[in-house]
């Protein structure tokens, strides 16, 4: 359960939940845990390494991620320009500790990870930045419509290196072959957001506990199935249910004990509140409201033996989709692009793309084999030998600065052109322009004479009035 919906009066705790808390925490640590429940949660994001966002007054650190921040209170981000152009994403500060799992456990410059249940991308993007332009984030998200809010996260945080899939678990594991770590997200009753997502405990029952259960331990085994002998296995959830956390891991531990390796050491300072644990093999943490800064979340690291059993080899795409890009068309592609070296240039259909170089032909098969819906950085499309920028482009840390001028607009003018409504032309110059606020790109607009055509995406823009 992923997402937040505060309406109406906060509903009361289940009272089966309370009771379970009592049970398994004692009745002082339960009531401290429900208190924090009914409290009013931190807010948190997590700031773009390569964009530029001023961090803002008065933002404290988040101690386990080295770019997530506090803020003091919650801004309206619908009205942030800086939101709507991937300088930021808002992260529970919880789920940001897996930047924490991966400094100590590998080097994730260069990866190939898989994230299994990606929507809607907070640690998609986080791995994508931290994976680097030489690694490939594989993010699949089963359900088609989140799936395509994701593919939008993706793009707003431009890093180009994220292939976003809508797949089944299983088709994933049989079609994917071996990725150096896969993420296990999975979808959870969701106790972990109750104070932040009232619906969650109106929608919550033990049996919603069990039929959870049931369907991590097999999205589990699918991503087990996908990585590689030595690789990395992280598995998390936003819920306190043993039952999805702990009893899980045991039951999986015995299911593929002799598989199983321990991971490095992660270290945490005693002060972040974290509880630290082990089952078997896995290293454990979980995060309690009441003794962190955070919301409910539970993470677990492993690793696969080096000897164990290899990945199936990957069967073959039964057709090509991309064709690489001419010479004259890669020569027009390479102007948009800094370090295009570095890159390589294809066409689906009649839409160019500008993959990475280091992991193009991963991208290229994957996407043969997988039902893929994002992939590198979308270029655009020729007419007469010039490229149309495609509105992905603008979000790229790719994207040649120095290529179009710039129209630099002031906060409230940038949200008239996030509205796509008119927007001055003064401050643009003749032609195609890319549109900026706070230096943060936000998209293209085209000045023609006295008038300017708002070039961003209907699907995008802002609905909400102040």
């Amino acid at each position: 359960m992923k997402g937040a919906n505060r309406t109406g009066e906060r509903p009361p705790l289940p009272a089966a939940f309370v009771e379970r808390l009592e049970r398994e925490l004692g009745a002082a640590e339960a009531e401290a845990l429900c208190r924090a429940l009914d409290a009013d949660p931190p807010v948190s994001v997590r700031r773009h390494p390569a964009k530029g966002w001023p961090v803002p007054d008065g933002a404290e650190p988040v101690p386990w991620c080295r770019d997530g921040y506090y803020l003091p209170e919650r801004p309206q981000f619908t009205f942030d320009p800086a939101f709507h152009g991937g300088a930021y994403y808002v992260q529970e500060a919880g789920s940001q500790f897996v930047d924490r799992l991966l400094a100590c456990c590998c080097d994730p410059k260069g990866l190939r990870v898989l994230d299994l249940c990606a929507a809607p991308g907070g640690k998609t993007t986080l791995y994508a930045s931290l994976a680097g332009p030489e690694g490939l984030v594989v993010a699949n998200e089963i359900d088609r419509q989140r799936a395509r809010a994701l593919a939008d996260n993706v793009r707003k945080w431009g890093t180009g290196n994220v292939l976003v899939t809508v797949n089944d678990p299983a088709d994933v594991a049989l079609r994917g072959g071996g990725f150096d770590l896969v993420a296990v997200d999975a979808p959870c009753s969701g106790e972990g957001m109750f104070r932040k997502d009232w619906n969650a405990r109106l929608e919550w029952s033990e049996g919603g506990v069990r039929i959870c259960a049931r369907r991590q331990a097999e999205i589990l085994r699918e991503g087990w199935r996908a990585l590689r002998p030595g690789g990395t296995l992280f598995y998390s959830t936003c819920t306190f249910a043993r039952a999805e956390d702990e009893e899980l891991l045991a039951s999986f531990a015995g299911e593929y004990g002799v598989e199983l390796a321990e991971a490095p050491a992660v270290d945490t300072d005693p002060s972040w509140g974290v509880a630290c644990g082990r089952v078997g093999a896995f290293r454990t943490f979980r995060f309690y409201p009441h003794r962190s800064r955070g919301e409910g979340f539970f993470a677990a690291v492993v690793r696969k033996c080096p000897d164990a059993a290899d990945v199936p080899r990957a069967p073959k795409g039964r057709r090509s989709l991309f064709v690489p890009a001419t010479r004259n068309e890669t020569a027009e592609l390479a102007r948009w692009v800094r370090d295009p070296g570095r890159m390589r240039f294809v066409r689906l259909n009649e839409t160019f793309y500008a993959l990475p170089e280091a992991q193009a032909d991963a991208v290229c098969g994957l996407s043969e084999r997988l039902a893929a819906v994002a992939s590198g950085v979308e270029l655009g499309q020729l007419f007469g030998g010039r490229l149309k920028p495609a509105p992905a482009l603008a979000f790229a840390t790719v994207l040649e600065p120095s290529l179009l001028p710039v129209a630099e607009l002031p906060v409230e003018e940038a949200l008239r052109y996030l509205r796509r409504q008119e927007v001055e032309a003064g401050r643009f110059a003749e032609g195609l322009n890319l549109v900026r606020s706070g230096g943060v790109a936000l998209g293209w607009a085209k000045r023609v004479g006295r008038r300017v055509n708002n070039l961003y995406p209907h699907s995008l823009r802002i609905l909400k009035n102040d």
